[in-house]
């Protein structure tokens, strides 16, 4: 498979990504926070982008596997570790307490870098620095 037609395909469909997260404002911080605000100015609407999201993975997720592999790749990247254990429950902790201080999660973050200013700026540097920080501790600990 040409090397030119994956990055082409993931220019794609980080280009569609990146304009779905747009036209749905996911990448509006105030639109993100008053989502997550239940009890106060709630906003529901971004429910409907997450409703949307897992209604097209859970019909086309299992129509594609039923391939032998992949239209651009060799063989399916699928995760081998399942269960639900304590690093996956903190981790989901600690990434909606960022999500709720940011308003930003990573895809939007990063579609947002598009703005250039010095409030996307630090939190993706912040989000960098968390990110190499989770990896170095994950390496070292004993």
């Amino acid at each position: 498979m040409s090397s030119t037609l994956r990055l082409l395909a993931a220019l794609a469909a980080g280009t569609l990504f990146g304009f779905g997260l747009s036209v749905a404002q996911m990448i509006d911080p105030a639109k993100v926070l008053n989502f997550l605000d239940l009890f106060g100015t709630w906003d529901p609407s971004l429910a409907f982008v997450m409703g949307g999201g897992l209604a097209v993975n859970a019909l086309l997720t299992p129509l594609i596997l039923k391939r032998s592999k992949p239209l651009l790749a060799e063989y399916f990247q699928l995760p081998k570790k399942v269960q639900i254990d304590k690093r996956i429950v903190f981790g989901g902790i600690i990434f909606g307490v960022g999500w709720g201080i940011a308003g930003y999660c990573p895809g939007p973050m990063i579609t947002s870098l598009s703005f250039a200013n010095s409030d996307i700026l630090t939190v993706f540097a912040a989000f960098v620095v968390g990110t190499f920080a989770t990896r170095w501790m994950l390496a070292h600990r004993g």
